[in-house]
């Protein structure tokens, strides 16, 4: 599941995180290398590092992208010290500046520590540092010993890698589903057909696992789906029109693919007779289920909606 989940960000953030077009992104290898315009190691690097790094795109630039905005004290072309130590702490502090940025939006990423996006490098050096720290015992910040992890390699890369998604997916949260429409929410179900099916509050305070943007589009699927399942499966070749049902998930109540198939549908009413008559309307087996999202597959390749996507 995760690495699906990961697979699927990367490929977002990969098409449609940047200003100019695609910049292929690898989870946390890139990010975590790409975090500044000029990284220099050595007083005769420096030149020939500045022209090298001009055009690298930094997590900083695809922020600025996606929400019009520069991190507080970090600049578009960011250098790092030559002392080792000294550009870890500032990349500490910058990992530091981006999460409190995130946070302030509404992120939730209070399990996400700064030394979890460094290098490894890095995060051994920044355990050296605090290890040899004299902190007062009373002490509860982030430099006591009582927030200090000391992970193993192989422990650490998986922390990272997970770090680094749950800060995609929350820059997502907050930067890109935002601009989903909510006017018209009151009219989706204005339709009979839906007048009777339970509703999915948008107030802010209604959920605490899903956004109001992500309620709008729970309650987008239901809409299609309701009205749209007894026109598209009336004459399916396996099984009967598929019941009624309230969607409130988006892992689920998705999986059989006729939810999606109906979203589908509303707007490519063509792929009906096509693709969607032959999907087992009442799912019980994996078979069956992988033979709907199979045709779902197909069909949004049929008119080229698939964003890597393989059958």
């Amino acid at each position: 599941f995760f690495q699906k989940t990961l697979t699927a960000v990367k490929n977002w953030f990969t098409l449609f995180g940047w200003s100019k077009g695609q910049n292929p992104i690898s989870v946390p290898y890139s990010l975590r290398r790409d975090v500044c315009k000029v990284q220099v190691t050595s007083s005769q690097d420096k030149v020939f590092k500045q022209n090298l790094g001009k055009d690298t795109k930094t997590v900083y630039d695809m922020l600025f992208h996606l929400s019009g905005r520069l991190l507080p004290g970090i600049t578009s072309s960011q250098s790092l010290p030559l002392d080792p130590v000294e550009r870890m702490l500032q990349l500490h502090w910058q990992h530091s500046t981006l999460l409190a940025f995130l946070k302030s939006q509404g992120a939730y990423l209070s399990h996400v520590m700064p030394e979890f996006l460094l290098e490894p490098d890095d995060y051994k050096k920044w355990i050296k540092v605090q290890s040899e720290l004299k902190v007062d015992v009373k002490k509860t910040d982030i430099f006591s010993n009582k927030h200090l992890f000391i992970l193993e390699d192989s422990i650490f890369e998986t922390m990272s890698k997970r770090a680094w998604t749950d800060v995609l997916l929350q820059v997502y949260k907050v930067f890109v589903l935002p601009r989903v429409s909510s006017c018209n929410i009151t009219d989706l179900f204005s339709l009979e057909s839906v007048q009777n099916m339970p509703r999915i509050k948008s107030e802010p305070l209604s959920s605490n696992i899903y956004s109001p943007y992500e309620r709008t589009i729970l309650t987008w699927l239901n809409k299609h789906y309701e009205k749209n399942r007894k026109t598209v499966w009336k004459d399916c070749q396996k099984g009967e029109v598929p019941p009624m049902r309230w969607i409130v998930n988006f892992d689920r109540d998705l999986l059989d693919g006729l939810v999606l198939a109906a979203q589908l549908a509303a707007y490519c009413p063509y792929l009906v007779a096509t693709h969607f008559v032959r999907m087992y309307t009442n799912p019980r087996t994996p078979e069956q289920f992988l033979h709907n999202c199979l045709i779902l597959v197909n069909a949004m390749h049929a008119v080229s909606l698939a964003i890597d996507i393989k059958v």
